[in-house]
Parts: C-alpha cells; sequence; structure tokens
C-alpha cells in the first residue's frame, strides 16, 4: 500500500468513526440511565463478593476484599468502553438489505463497522465511563492504580480491548449473511464473554487446568488483562507478555474477519436495476 493510500484509508477510517459517534447522540438518553444500570451491577456484586469473603477470605487466590471490589467496579466501568453493537448492526443491515449500500462506498466493511464502534467507544467515554467512573469511586472504596506506569499500560490495554471487541464482534456479524437471525448466536455469545472474558470471576479463580485451556482464547484479553494491569498483579515482564498477546489476537481476529467477510459476501445477491 502506497503512502497516499494508506492516508486515505486512515481518513475513511476516521470518518466513520466521526459518524459512529454523531450518530450515538440521537439516542443519548440511554446513556444517562446507563449510569444508573451499571451502578447497580456493581452494588449487587459489591455485595455478593463482601458475603463471600465474609464466609472464606482465602478462597480468591491473591485478590483480596479490596482488591476485588476495584477489580469489579472498574471492570464495569472499562466494559462500559469496549462495548459495542457492530455484531447487531451487522444483522440488522444483512436483514434489511442496506448493507448492500455500504459495499458500494469505497471503504471495507470491516473498516466501516470497527471504525464506527471506535467513534461509539469515544461517546461512551465522554458520557458514560467518566460520568459511571466518578459516581462509582464516590460510593466504592475504589483502589487507584498501582502505579502511573501501570495506569499507562492499562489505558494501552483498554484501547486493544476496544479492537479486540470490535473485531470479534466483526466476525460474528458476518455470519448473517449464512444465517440471517444470529439472535442465539448473540445470547451465547453475551454468556460466554460474560464469564470467560473475567469481566465476572477473574481468571486465577478457575481451576488450573481450565486457565490453562482460557489461555489459548482470546476472551480473558478483554477484560481480565487490562483489570490486572491497572491493580498492578503482572509484573512489567507479564504486562509486556500479555500486551503482545492481546495485540497479536486483535491482528488474527481482523484478518479472520476479513477473510470471513470476503467468502460470505459471495452469497449477497443484490436486486435491482
Amino acid at each position: 500500500m502506497t503512502p497516499s493510500a494508506a492516508s486515505q484509508s486512515l481518513r475513511n477510517y476516521l470518518e466513520y468513526s466521526r459518524i459512529g459517534f454523531v450518530n450515538i447522540l440521537a439516542f443519548r438518553l440511554r446513556y444517562y440511565t446507563g449510569v444508573a444500570t451499571y451502578l447497580i451491577n456493581v452494588t449487587v456484586y459489591y455485595f455478593i463478593w463482601k458475603a463471600l469473603y465474609q464466609t472464606d477470605a482465602e478462597f480468591a487466590r491473591g485478590f483480596s476484599f479490596e482488591d476485588m471490589v476495584t477489580y469489579v467496579a472498574v471492570g464495569w466501568v472499562i466494559r462500559s468502553v469496549y462495548f459495542n453493537n457492530v455484531d447487531q448492526n451487522m444483522a440488522s443491515d444483512v436483514m434489511e438489505g442496506t448493507i448492500a449500500l455500504s459495499m458500494l462506498k469505497p471503504v471495507t466493511i470491516q473498516a466501516r463497522y470497527i471504525g464506527q464502534a471506535l467513534g461509539e467507544a469515544a461517546f461512551r467515554l465522554l458520557l458514560l465511563t467518566a460520568p459511571t467512573a466518578l459516581v462509582i469511586t464516590l460510593i466504592f472504596p475504589v483502589q487507584p492504580p498501582a502505579g502511573k506506569v501501570y495506569f499507562l499500560l492499562f489505558l494501552v490495554s483498554l484501547v486493544a480491548s476496544v479492537f479486540l471487541m470490535a473485531a470479534l464482534n466483526f466476525l460474528i456479524g458476518t455470519s448473517a449473511v449464512r444465517l440471517k437471525s444470529i439472535l442465539g448466536l448473540l445470547r451465547a455469545k453475551f454468556f460466554v464473554l460474560e464469564m470467560l472474558s473475567g469481566l465476572l470471576v477473574p481468571m486465577t479463580m478457575f481451576p488450573p487446568a481450565v486457565q490453562t485451556a482460557l489461555s489459548y482464547l482470546p476472551f480473558q484479553h478483554i477484560a481480565y488483562t487490562p483489570l490486572s494491569i491497572y491493580l498492578g498483579k503482572l509484573n512489567f515482564a507479564e504486562v509486556r507478555e500479555a500486551l503482545f498477546v492481546q495485540l497479536a489476537w486483535v491482528l488474527v481476529l481482523a484478518v479472520l474477519g476479513g477473510w470471513f467477510w470476503k467468502a460470505m459476501s459471495r452469497r449477497i445477491t443484490i436486486h435491482g436495476g
């Protein structure tokens, strides 16, 4: 790719990010209610973990109660950033036939949806993540990051989580071309990610054999990796390795998604003059 072509591709990418940011302004009211929703989630898990720690304080394997409160609070806060509806939007566009219009534009379908996901993430950061973080830290004893360097590495990991989630959802959304309705697949993905991403339970609480098996999958790098960095549960060598694997998964899923789209798009038939 020539420098001029790369520059144009980047401009297209940024334009779709801008469109995603602007489009979501139409639904900004739900993000105000989202602050209350995330606060309720953190509150529920706070009391669940509090009850568990009162019963057995040793079961958490390296996580004190204060660590777990921070883990839960920061986990739900960052979920508001990396969460996106790329797969649902693709399924809707396939059902309505509007995806055909996107295929006529001089930018790849993958760049369009992932670019919009980045724009949505920026919007969420301003109108959902920031106020949610403020409210939660005022109510719960959330610990600060393990250090300034850890916080910067945490932000890098969070950005990678946004790309990772977008690439994964694009891959799932592409299956709508063949399946038409992917409602069941979306529900299955939701429950898998809630558990295996590390959002609800740190990966260290799984049996060693399960931890080993899950380490070969990308899911834990969505939530568990940035949270572990935030809490300083990894040394710098482990952080470098975790970030490398996280970025590698972003690349793998992006390449796999592009290939899968090319294979599935051959099945799209556009009628009309």
